[in-house]
């Protein structure tokens, strides 16, 4: 489910809340079964992008089980079970796990600000406590903190890491991590806009946030590539930039969030410190909703 047209694109997910910012299960269970119709192979439940920091154990190990119930016999359920305090990514990735999860998605912890020597730690041991497949991610705009290559490298070597989200945005370092690291390790792109040039550098596809409103043209784009269709997949990359970028005006998901209810699909607010847009950002994202 790893590599090429089985598993190329992942959403990670929002978190739909109701009017009251308490968790909306049944409009997650709904966005979940959504999101495969519009070709998504996988999703990233309770990611940064589903407001992770904000929710409680409780609620995340809801959505959980809820989101594997509802479509994980048509989807790659993978638990966002990262945060900044080891031994609590731990804990919730083995409760994750009992519940049936297919895989783990682990950022880099933020604020520590860790030596690498540290993340090797963070991560080595997380994927010590699980039998689940471990997915990386590197995100240092987010996080403080930048995995190197060399350490991807080490923790490649352990047996149940198997691939990295990557969203430093330097194409020498997601080039470097694919030359050194073993041949089945995936990178997935964790910017939408930088999709194609990681395809290009030995990429498997994207943990897309832009897959809430274009799946079915991502997915083309990554199948296009795939067959050897470059001409194509270029073209739908220039055709999307403008989504990948508009997506991005502000802190995700705050541009996601607000483009789902210009679309008719409301998944509610957001919990402090993330707080609506002004007014011109509101009509930027409507506009951009408009062309699609």
């Amino acid at each position: 489910m790893w590599i090429l047209g089985k598993g190329s694109l992942i959403t990670a997910m929002v978190t739909p809340f109701k009017q009251d910012l308490s968790v909306d299960y049944q409009r997650a269970e709904e966005l979940a079964a959504y999101l495969i119709e519009q070709k998504s192979d996988g999703i990233v439940v309770c990611g940064t992008t589903g407001e992770s920091p904000t929710l409680t154990e409780n609620e995340k190990l809801e959505l959980f089980r809820r989101i594997k119930e509802k479509v994980g016999d048509r989807a790659v359920i993978i638990a966002g079970t990262g945060n900044n305090n080891t031994s609590a990514s731990i804990s919730l990735t083995q409760k994750a796990e009992a519940l049936g999860v297919d895989a783990i998605l682990l950022v880099t912890p933020y604020y520590n600000k860790p030596t690498q020597e540290g993340l090797y730690q963070h991560f080595s041991q997380i994927a010590a406590s699980t039998k689940l497949p471990v997915l990386l991610y590197n995100v240092p705009g987010r996080t403080g903190s930048n995995l190197l290559p060399h350490t991807v490298r080490q923790l490649a070597e352990i047996d149940n890491i198997i691939g990295i989200k990557e969203a430093s945005g330097d194409l020498n370092q997601i080039s470097e991590i694919a030359r050194i690291t073993p041949s089945d390790f995936v990178i997935y792109s964790g910017d939408d806009a930088l999709t194609l040039p990681i395809l290009a550098v030995g990429g498997c596809g994207v943990i897309s946030v832009a897959s809430h409103l274009v799946g079915p043209a991502i997915k083309k784009m990554l199948i296009s590539f795939f067959e050897g269709k470059i001409e194509t997949a270029i073209q739908i990359h220039k055709e999307l930039l403008p989504v990948f970028k508009g997506l991005f005006i502000t802190t995700n998901p705050i541009p996601v969030k607000m483009a789902l209810r210009y679309k008719g699909m409301d998944m509610g607010g957001f919990r402090l410190p993330l707080t609506e847009p002004p007014e011109d950002i509101k009509e930027k994202i409507k506009s951009l909703v408009s062309c699609l």
